[in-house]
């Protein structure tokens, strides 16, 4: 049978299970979220005369919980219009709906009997064929169906989202002895290209794959905290992003996961293994008593850390009292300053004779053997280990893979030389010659498994440009950008500056982009595979330029950033942009012109230009105002100035997007643009858009005179900008911005409702742009921008 989810239930309302409800509504599946009925009436309930028998009171634990989906940070939804998807119900009154739908996922307390309790329930109600699964993280799902109907155990697996589920990119799969291949085999693709996930077979041990190595990782760091006599400060200065790990590194990330998580998570493994890694799995006594303390991390307002007015404390793991945080210095850190990459910083440091070298190298070591250890106990290959570690723990390589930096022949050796017991497969695999565990051909990456190398099965949604390029797809490049070929008639513009950030070399590739493609091609993508789409144009260059007052090199550089953008508008054949992250100031303004924008589900997207003192300069202001114009129904009359003050508002205020859903209720996308789930099916999504403009017959918009609203428009725009200013929330500097950007929305000084072209509002923008950049408030903005790397308020 051929299976298809179109509603979904989720059982249990807690932080998971409703977290998980909203990333179902997210992508548009209606979804039942259930939890038990209350034993007795709260306080509010009582004054308010209800009993236990009212609908409001026996759904009380769901309701409670969609309440919080709309106060959470990070946001669970990407739109608050998303709740409307989700039912609030209770074990009782609405298990019948359970045979409604298509997926039911138990997300309740880690306890085998309890959930056992609840799929009992849940196999009376369910409809033959629906997939059942259990979000647990770690509990045997083997012994979870044990005494279910023959149905259920065929179509029942572990599904662990990791929390937040919107934001985390893991999603572990663990199907049992009885789970139909035809089941799993759609989980698994369904978690990929419709839940956005990257998703891990992993098999029925403890902890799965990601906690069970997570874990014992950050146990090895505590042990060797306490043993090498290093700080809680000290071991996470070096432990985060030096690395390839998170900025939390080791002890914030504890405390963002709460001790009594953690604790319960180790404790899962501890009570089924023994031996050396029972040691390990042993949680030490200062943070036992740290849990007795309610000591738990954010949630109890201290942990490892404590924050004391503007200052953050560390703990000592010895007293238990809080001092001032420290950082570890070494030779080898001033050294690795020089070394470009995460790889050869690491393996820079882990060989390094210090205090840094030794530590790194005491955490490295016996997580690259457990690691290996595991393999074909916890998952069936190394990339799966590597994967959920990269996508649950936001490690930027994954234990093979850093391997594999520090050298594999090399740590082998020491790790034999310190008495530590290397598994015979990979003594083996060096005896062979073979001394790395992935590789590099010209038909994609291949891993190390068992005996030989093999390829690693990509999802064919998923277009990889370094390959491409590899591969000798390259058309042209310079040093900010790549033109590339794809396929099937489709070139991608690809950006590669620092930061993305948009300089002359990135105008020349547009406009060269454009003609080739115009030429060559079916048409053009514009997105690229690094941190961030685009974090607007290089303000360094633009700030040294003003400083020396070279006015006529700007004029001519903005002059050319509005003329590449009307260039990517009235292509001849489709331009599709692919913005994700952040995707700011001229980024934005890269997109806005587009025939197409596909976005991800995670695109921020706003015109943030005065945080440095200016307005957009590249079109942004118009293109803006256009798409707002154009959302309005045609035939209807509608209020100019209400979309002006819109478009004023959105730019004036630097607003930006948490969402793609966000950024569409902004007008920077409208109703036809689209939203990848998945990040790594945004390329080929925005190739089949171009294919599908290409094969409608796709012709480039007729310039159209654009209504405005003039000089009285101009005045009702200041009128807010004026209050803010008078009641100080705005700034002098502020306020002559604000001027600036109302004077180019509302089209200068001609009547209300004048219809003006584009060049026209362009020469306005233009000139706004460049008096700015002069006044030396704005230079110092984008000096500490530069600098610090935040907003000044001057």
């Amino acid at each position: 049978m051929s299976y298809s989810i179109k509603k979904a239930a989720v059982i249990g309302s807690g932080v998971m299970g409703s977290g998980i409800a909203a990333h179902l509504a997210n992508i548009g599946i209606p979804t039942l979220l259930l939890d038990i009925v209350p034993k007795e009436l709260s306080d509010e309930e009582k004054l308010k005369g209800l009993s236990l028998e009212d609908k409001i009171v026996r759904n009380r634990l769901s309701e409670l919980a969609l309440k919080k989906l709309l106060k959470q940070k990070p946001a669970p939804l990407t739109s608050k219009d998303n709740l409307a998807l989700i039912e609030a119900g209770n074990l009782e009154d609405d298990l019948s709906k359970l045979a409604e739908v298509d997926w039911i996922i138990e997300v309740v307390v880690e306890k085998l009997q309890v959930k056992k309790q609840v799929f009992e329930q849940i196999d009376q109600y369910r409809k033959q064929g629906s997939i059942v699964s259990s979000n647990t993280s770690g509990i045997s799902v083997e012994a979870m169906a044990e005494d279910r109907s023959e149905d259920f155990k065929k179509h029942f697996l572990g599904t662990h989202f990791f929390n937040p589920p919107r934001y985390l990119k893991l999603l572990e799969v663990i199907p049992t002895q009885h789970t139909k291949p035809a089941v799993v085999q759609f989980m698994k693709v369904f978690g990929e290209d419709v839940l956005g996930k990257g998703v891990v077979l992993a098999k029925d041990t403890p902890n799965f794959i990601g906690n069970r190595i997570g874990t014992y990782g950050l146990l090895v760091t505590v042990q060797e905290m306490l043993k090498g006599g290093y700080s809680v400060g000290e071991v996470d200065s070096v432990t985060g992003p030096l690395i390839g790990r998170p900025k939390s590194a080791t002890f914030r990330t504890l405390d963002v996961v709460g001790l009594d998580t953690f604790i319960h998570v180790a404790n899962n493994v501890y009570d089924q293994v023994d031996g050396k890694e029972k040691e390990v799995f042993t949680v030490p006594a200062f943070m036992k008593k740290m849990f007795e303390n309610g000591w738990l991390g954010s949630k109890s307002g201290q942990g490892f850390y404590l924050k004391k007015g503007k200052e953050i404390l560390e703990l000592d793991p010895h007293t238990l009292e809080y001092g001032e945080r420290k950082k570890l210095k070494s030779s080898s850190l001033e050294m690795v300053k020089q070394v470009k990459g995460t790889s050869a910083k690491m393996k820079a440091l882990v060989y390094a004779e210090d205090k840094v070298g030794k530590l790194l190298w005491n955490i490295f070591a016996p997580v690259l053997v457990y690691s290996a250890e595991l393999v074909n106990v916890i998952a069936d290959d190394i990339v799966s280990i590597d994967n959920a570690m990269k996508w649950g723990f936001g490690w930027k390589q994954g234990p093979f893979e850093v391997w594999d930096a520090i050298g594999v022949e090399q740590s082998v050796n020491k790790m034999k030389e310190q008495g530590l017991a290397v598994p015979t497969w990979i003594e083996e695999m060096l005896a062979k010659g073979i001394t790395s565990f992935y590789k590099e051909e010209s038909d994609g990456m291949y891993f190390y498994d068992s005996s030989d190398y093999k390829k690693i099965e990509q999802n064919p949604k998923v277009i990889n440009l370094k390959q491409l390029k590899n591969q000798g797809k390259l058309i042209k490049k310079n040093t900010g950008a790549s033109l590339i070929d794809i396929g099937d008639g489709v070139a991608l513009l690809e950006f590669h500056s620092p930061n993305n950030a948009i300089g002359l070399d990135i105008l020349q590739m547009i406009n060269y982009s454009v003609d080739e493609v115009a030429k060559n091609y079916k048409g053009l993508v514009i997105g690229n595979q690094g941190k961030n789409f685009c974090v607007g144009a290089n303000l360094a260059l633009m700030l040294m330029e003003a400083q020396d007052d070279n006015i006529f090199e700007l004029d001519m550089v903005v002059r050319q950033f509005q003329n590449a953008m009307m260039k990517i508008k009235y292509s001849p054949k489709p331009v599709v942009t692919a913005p994700f992250a952040m995707t700011l100031g001229g980024g934005s303004e890269v997109c806005l012109p587009s025939a197409h924008i596909q976005a991800t589900m995670e695109t921020y997207m706003g015109l943030v230009e005065v945080g440095v003192g200016l307005l957009p300069g590249g079109g942004g202001n118009k293109e803006l105002y256009i798409k707002h114009l154009k959302n309005m129904p045609n035939g209807v009359d509608f209020d100019l100035q209400k979309v002006a003050n819109k478009v004023f508002e959105t730019i004036a205020m630097a607003k930006v997007s948490t969402s793609a859903e966000e950024a569409r209720e902004n007008n920077f996308l409208n109703n036809a643009d689209g939203i990848s789930v998945n990040a790594d099916h945004q390329l080929y999504d925005a190739k089949q858009a171009v294919l599908s403009l290409y094969s409608q017959g796709y012709k480039p918009p007729i310039p159209q005179k654009v209504p405005v609203v003039g000089e009285p428009g101009y005045a009702t725009l200041l009128l807010g900008a004026q209050g803010m200013h008078l009641s100080g929330y705005i700034s002098e500097h502020d306020m002559k911005i604000a001027k600036k950007i109302a004077y180019v929305i509302s089209g200068g000084k001609v009547p209300y409702g004048t219809k003006v072209d584009e060049l026209y509002l362009l020469d306005l923008e233009r000139e706004a742009f460049l008096s700015l950049i002069q006044e030396p408030k704005t230079q110092q903005r984008m000096q500490h921008m530069l600098v610090k790397g935040k907003p000044l308020r001057n």
